[in-house]
């Protein structure tokens, strides 16, 4: 009986406070201002110091375009803090999900266009 009365007590206990939880997609959680998600290129040199400072080895270079493997990234901004003309920049998309692998693979143009297979 007094488990009874323990359990009716937290039920009424939380009866009247706000939810905790989101309607998610409908309503997005506010990110904070150093949220880390996707990386976005932008007018890339082509100088390779995100490649030597990534530490999983997510990002490749060839002489015609800049290649960041998502399955790969584990999303810590090295590549934006070490870039020297800030090309690369980390942006507020968390929503990275697909049924197709290759989704994750962002190609860019080292002329400066940013193009995605």
């Amino acid at each position: 009986m007094l488990k009874l009365l323990e359990g009716m007590f937290t039920v009424f206990k939380h009866l009247f406070k706000r939810p905790v939880t989101l309607e998610y997609p409908e309503k997005k959680q506010t990110l904070p201002e150093n949220f880390r998600g996707k990386p976005v290129v932008n007018t890339c040199v082509g100088c390779s110091s995100c490649v030597r400072v990534c530490p999983t080895g997510a990002i490749t270079m060839t002489k015609e375009e800049f290649k960041i493997d998502l399955k790969k990234c584990i999303f810590c901004g090295n590549c934006a803090y070490y870039c020297p003309k800030g090309a690369i920049k980390m942006s507020g998309e968390y929503e990275l999900a697909t049924e197709d692998k290759n989704d994750l693979e962002l190609i860019y143009k080292l002329e400066g266009r940013n193009e995605r297979n």
